[in-house]
Parts: C-alpha cells; sequence; structure tokens
C-alpha cells in the first residue's frame, strides 16, 4: 500500500483496496460520475460526492509531495539540508507547513538581517544567542566586532545589528511560527471597527470583537467585504504577554549574561516580524475557512435546485416582470417550444390593466395554458397580484414565483443569442423563465452557476475553486438525470460524463444531419467522440422510442448482454420491458439468489441490482421521486401576515445563520437556525434543502424594514 493510500483511507475510513481502485479508476481518465456508476464494485459503492472529495484530496496531496521535493531540492542545493530537515518535511501535513519550514532558505529581498549579516556580524548573534552561563558581557563580546570599513562604527551598532539577525533567525524558526500560530487561534480575537463617520450596512461591525477560535464564516466574508469597502479597519489582537511568554520559554536560558539581550531580540521579533506575519496568515486561514464553507454551503444549495422536480405537460407562460418597460411574455409549450411572446403594461407607469388582463386570457385559452412562472425582480409583487386575480377566471390555471437569478446573463450571452436570434434580450428573459418552471436543470445549465443566486458572498469566492465545485454539482446532477440524446441542447450534453463543449456541439450537429438517434452506438460516428469518451458518456445518455429499451435506461452498453442473461434466466424477455411487464423482476432475482445471478451474468451485485431497478422503469428520472412543486392560486400582502399565522412555503436559500423561506410574498421569510428545530444543529442544511415545501409560523412582521421571521419550531 503507497502512502496516498494510506492517508486517504484513514481520512475517509475506506478499504485501502477501494482507495487505490479509485485512484487507479482517476488516472485512467474516467470521471466521478462514471466511477461512481459503473464501477461500484471498485470501490464498495461509495457516492459521487465521496469519490469527488477523494479525487480532491488526492489532488492536494499530490501538489504537497511535488511541493516538499521542491524545497528539498532547493535546500540541498545550498549544501544546507539535514537528515532533521529531510524528517521535519516529510512530517509537513499541509503546504503552509512545508513553506514555514523552507521560509530561512528563501532568498529574501535585502533586510536589517541581511544587511547585519554583510557586516559581518552574523557571528557575535551566535555568540550572543548561545546564551554561555561562562560568557562575557554583550558589549565585550561586541568589542572585537567594530569594524569602520564595514561600517560598523561602534559597540551598539555592533549589538544592533546582531539584534536584527537573531530577530530574523527567531521570526524564520518553523517551530516557533507553528506555536505562536497555534497561541493565535486558541487565544486572539479578531476585531473591527468604525473607519469613517458614515452609516452602511456594517454597523454591527463598527465595535466588534471575536474569538478567531469561534469566528462563523459569514461574519469573516461580510468583515472582509467591509474593510475592502473601506468603512471597516480590522485586525487581530492577542495579550502580548503570552506571546512573549512563549518566545522566553523557548528561547531564554536563566542563568547568561546576554539573556537579557535574546529577550529583547524576542520582543522585537515579535512586534516587527512575527506578530505583523502571523496576523496575516491568521486572517488569510480564517478567509480561506470562510470561503470554502460558503463554497459548500453553495454547492448544498445548488444541487437540490438544479434537481428541483420538473414541471411536466403543461403549456406554460412565462412573465418577465418591469415598470416602465412592461412586463415581457412567452407561451412554451410541453417540450419548452416557444408558441408566442409578447409585452402587456399592467404595472406603473402605464397601469394598462384592462388591456393587460385582456390579452394573457385570449392567450390562456388560445394555448391551454396551465401554469404561469412569475419572474422575482423589478414588479414581481405587482405583477404577482395582478396574475393571481387574472386566473380567478380561469379555473385549473396556477402560479409560482421563480428565482429570476442569470436569467439576464443568458439572455444576453452569445448562448442565448444563438438559440433565440430573432428575439431581443427581454423575451429571452421570458422564454427561460418560463423553462425554468418547467424543467429547472435544463435551462439552468445554460447559465455560470455562480449567477444562479443560491450562495452567500460568492464574489468574495477565489473563482477557480468555487467554478470547480459548482461545475462539480452540476455534472453530478445532470449524470444523475441523464440527458434525451435527441432533445438535450449542447449546454446540457457538455456537463455529460465525458463530454466537453465540442463533442457536445458536435453530438447535435449530427443529430441535425442524420436525423434523430435511434440507437447509442451512433454515438461511434460523432467527430471527436473515441471509444473512451463513448465508454464515458453512453450510460447517461437516453434514446426514448429507439432500437432498443436499453438504450432508454441507465443500463451501460457494455452490461446488454448481462442485461438480457438476467432477463432470460428470470423467464423474462426485453419486450416485457419495454411493455412495463416486470413488476415481478425483483421477487424472481431474490428466489434465485443475487449472488449466483450476478455471477451467471458476469457483473457484480450491485451492477445486478442497478440493472434491476433500471429494467423496472425504463426512461426514469430521479427528480419524480421527489416532492412536488408548490404551484400558488391566491397570494398574501405583507400586510395580511400576522405572528402566529402559519403557511406552507418553499425554501429559497439557505445559508450558514439560517434559511430563507417563499411564502407567498414578495419579500422572503427568515427561519433563523435557533428557530429551526428544538435540536441543536450545526448548520441549517442539516434541516432542510433549497425547494423543500416546509411548514412556517410567523413570528414578527416589519413592514418598514420588509423583514419578516419565521419559525419552523412546532
Amino acid at each position: 500500500m503507497n502512502e496516498l493510500t494510506a492517508i486517504l483511507a484513514r481520512e475517509f475510513s475506506a478499504k485501502a483496496e477501494y482507495v487505490d481502485n479509485i485512484i487507479s479508476l482517476l488516472d485512467e481518465g474516467n470521471t466521478v460520475p462514471f466511477i461512481a456508476r459503473y464501477r461500484k464494485e471498485m470501490h464498495g459503492t461509495m457516492d459521487d460526492q465521496t469519490i469527488r472529495a477523494i479525487a480532491e484530496r488526492l489532488d492536494y496531496l499530490r501538489k504537497l509531495e511535488q511541493r516538499r521535493t521542491e524545497v528539498s531540492a532547493a535546500i540541498e542545493a545550498q549544501g544546507r539540508l539535514t537528515e532533521e530537515l529531510s524528517a521535519a518535511l516529510s512530517k509537513a501535513a499541509t503546504l503552509a507547513e512545508v513553506e514555514d519550514i523552507y521560509r530561512p532558505y528563501k532568498q529574501k529581498r535585502r533586510t536589517r538581517a541581511t544587511i547585519a549579516r554583510e557586516k559581518g556580524l552574523e557571528p557575535l548573534a551566535a555568540l550572543l544567542f548561545a546564551q554561555s552561563e561562562k560568557q562575557r558581557s554583550c558589549e565585550e563580546l561586541a568589542l572585537p566586532y567594530i569594524d569602520e570599513e564595514k561600517g560598523v562604527m561602534s559597540v551598539e551598532e555592533a549589538l544592533s545589528g546582531a539584534n536584527d539577525i537573531i530577530a530574523e533567525d527567531i521570526s524564520d524558526d518553523a517551530e516557533i511560527r507553528g506555536a505562536l500560530k497555534r497561541l493565535l487561534r486558541s487565544r486572539a480575537e479578531l476585531v473591527s471597527e468604525r473607519a469613517r463617520d458614515e452609516e452602511s450596512v456594517y454597523d454591527m461591525y463598527y465595535d466588534f470583537r471575536q474569538s478567531v477560535r469561534t469566528m462563523q464564516g459569514h461574519r469573516v466574508l461580510a468583515i472582509n467585504r467591509g474593510e475592502r469597502e473601506e468603512f471597516l479597519k480590522v485586525g487581530i489582537e492577542l495579550d502580548e504577554t503570552l506571546a512573549l511568554n512563549e518566545l522566553k520559554k523557548r528561547l531564554i536560558r536563566p542563568v547568561s549574561t546576554s539573556n537579557l539581550f535574546v529577550a529583547n531580540a524576542a520582543a522585537d521579533s515579535w512586534k516587527r516580524l512575527l506578530f505583523p506575519s502571523l496576523e496575516r496568515e491568521i486572517r488569510s486561514e480564517l478567509s480561506d475557512a470562510a470561503a470554502e464553507g460558503a463554497i459548500h454551503n453553495f454547492a448544498l444549495n445548488l444541487k437540490p435546485l438544479l434537481m428541483q422536480p420538473p414541471v411536466r405537460g403543461r403549456v406554460t407562460l412565462g412573465f418577465d416582470p418591469a415598470y416602465r418597460t412592461g412586463c415581457k411574455l412567452a407561451v412554451v409549450d410541453a417540450t419548452g417550444k416557444v408558441l408566442e411572446t409578447g409585452v402587456v403594461y399592467p404595472t406603473a407607469p402605464h397601469n394598462k390593466t384592462e388591456e393587460a388582463r385582456r390579452v394573457l386570457l385570449s392567450m390562456i385559452r388560445r394555448h391551454g395554458i396551465s401554469a404561469i412562472a412569475i419572474g422575482n425582480g423589478t414588479a414581481s409583487k405587482e405583477s404577482e397580484i395582478f396574475i393571481a386575480e387574472l386566473i380567478k377566471e380561469t379555473p385549473g390555471v396556477s402560479y409560482m414565483v421563480v428565482s429570476e437569478a442569470g436569467a439576464s446573463v443568458y439572455s444576453a450571452s452569445k448562448l442565448g443569442a444563438e438559440e433565440f436570434p430573432d428575439y431581443d434580450v427581454s423575451l429571452r428573459s421570458a422564454v427561460s423563465i418560463a423553462r425554468r418552471l418547467q424543467d429547472p436543470l435544463s435551462e439552468l445549465v445554460k447559465i455560470d452557476p455562480k449567477s444562479i443566486g443560491v450562495g452567500q458572498y460568492q464574489h468574495d469566492m477565489p473563482q477557480a475553486r468555487l467554478d470547480e465545485t459548482l461545475g462539480g454539482v452540476v455534472e453530478d446532477c445532470v449524470n444523475a438525470v441523464g440527458a434525451d440524446l435527441n432533445t438535450a441542447s449542447p449546454s446540457l450534453l457538455s456537463y455529460v460524463s465525458g463530454l466537453n463543449a465540442t463533442t457536445a456541439k458536435n453530438i447535435v450537429a449530427y443529430r441535425q444531419e442524420n436525423g434523430a438517434y435511434t440507437k447509442r452506438s451512433q454515438l461511434k460516428k460523432v467527430p471527436r467522440l473515441g471509444p473512451k469518451a463513448f465508454e464515458q458518456c453512453a450510460g447517461f445518455l437516453r434514446i426514448s422510442g429507439g432500437e432498443s429499451v436499453l438504450d432508454n435506461t441507465g443500463v451501460h452498453p457494455e452490461s446488454y448482454k448481462a442485461a438480457e442473461k438476467l432477463l432470460e434466466l428470470c423467464g423474462f424477455r426485453l419486450e416485457d420491458c419495454a411493455a412495463g411487464k416486470l413488476s415481478a423482476l425483483p421477487e424472481a432475482v431474490s428466489e434465485r439468489g443475487e449472488s449466483a445471478l450476478a455471477e451467471a451474468c458476469g457483473v457484480g451485485v450491485p451492477t445486478l441490482r442497478d440493472i434491476v431497478r433500471e429494467l423496472m422503469k425504463p426512461g426514469r428520472d430521479p427528480r419524480d421521486e421527489l416532492p412536488p412543486t408548490l404551484l400558488r392560486s391566491d397570494i398574501l400582502e405583507l400586510k395580511d401576515l400576522q405572528p402566529g399565522m402559519k403557511l406552507r412555503g418553499t425554501v429559497r436559500n439557505v445559508v450558514d445563520f439560517g434559511a430563507f423561506v417563499d411564502i407567498g410574498v414578495h419579500q422572503d421569510g427568515l427561519v433563523h437556525i435557533s428557530r429551526m428545530s428544538n435540536r441543536f444543529l450545526r448548520h441549517p442544511s442539516e434541516l432542510v434543502s433549497v425547494g423543500d415545501v416546509v411548514e412556517v409560523t410567523v413570528l414578527e412582521v416589519d413592514v418598514k424594514k420588509q423583514k419578516i421571521s419565521l419559525s419552523m419550531k412546532e
């Protein structure tokens, strides 16, 4: 077992054999969704999130090993690599620890200590730092180092230079830095105060202090932003005595004529070098941890949003609210095809309510509209009131306010222009809003995940890391659902395992040139889609009504023979699968024994179980098993809310301190984490996810501040 495998197996509490297999599969170019779905026997049925976490940790550990090697080579090139240094590098568990070890050997800019060394004062610094019991006084030791040619004109200058050398050596000591960092993490406070005499959203941080150890991520991010916008002055504070005592404990010998000199040099090192440097490092650690937490939270919110159940089989009206420029309309059929567009002016300043009512009623009757998706942007409340009144005249029509985050980005994008070249930007946005209700996943993949609006402080995150994480979430969701080979857009296909933007476009181009796909094997004819890409993508692509019902399941082509053998051994045929006549298949498998059947079919038991599940329901969509989307036919206003009211709402966003819930008024209400459950919650995501329908009680309504406080407790 190699070292990486051992570390990962320990950290993820997994069998070393499984971890080793995952590393090999990743190195062979297999994607996480493919490994999770089609190589279960090799990793013990780990889910895609665990495998992705292992892949990310593996990447970090490899970078750590590479950096260890680079640092070791750099120190060795200086002729200063010792066995102790090599051992310390081997034990370093983080990149920060490696950099601390390397710090004394890095090429530095010209410092006070550098100048002192050039003046020949390093031996004096060593004598003083040694703190020998029989040592002469510091002044006596310094006398031989007065050298006018080198610029050392007096004893005081010699001792000052020695002080600078000792201070820098202390600052560069990896063990000392590590001890002081631990002290700062446990005992220091993050402090912020007003930077200018002006009110702002950062008022609560104008006189703020909190232990570094207990600092919440969302507060760190808010304080960082307030500092960048120059509303706040921010720093780390620690009782200096604690730091100096730590230094004395490590550096000072009790009986020595130079111990006071070394103590003063240590104090100088702390004030001038160590504390400013460590303050930056601690704040960087806080920011990195807060960013990672926010990215993780964003990913947690994004997945359920993408996996919201589609509102199938409904002709839908997309209603993009506005004031002056009018509300844009787009009617799409059950497949998302645009049937009609238009503009109405029911809101101020035009207030053409009656005319807008006639236009919409005509559209509803003409196209059989049964669902209306209203964007939640400007004039959304007025539009919702208008629609709620309108549909009282049209039984069977309901509506939902949907997030339009990112809709304008898509509308103005090259992709939006290619998809709807004849529509202006605002009408494309209305189409997107309608399709978000019909199939959130297919529509939202067209938008940069950062623009979807279910995170906090996403613009303050390390963008590459955020893109990587959110891209992984989208990839997992798309592959969990699968994509219809004959209807999927290039945007959706580009997230399918093994495909990229180029091969996704080529799949669509081949479909347009040669007609609908009738079997998965036709993918092999698509330009630039080689055998490896086919292996990775084929199982996630569906063909409804094709030559084989297996092409409309999650059964991978490599397992077609196994699926057919399974049916044969259990007394069924493929035709029974297509006709939905396999209700007795699980019982037949149980009677014959999973292990025996798996061996006879040449697959493992996990794969056999997957094959059975897929054969039972060709074209299955995991989203259909989730609670349906909450559509409304009535409306509430903020002034209608009273404390004690019990309502149903949809979770729109989950943040560190609670969840925002849409209860049918323009402003989402906040359920603070303390009001979510009678049991202790470390994070709101332990209880709710974006898209969940929850029962809430109104606690308080502040009409002036447009704030609603809710509770989920009984």
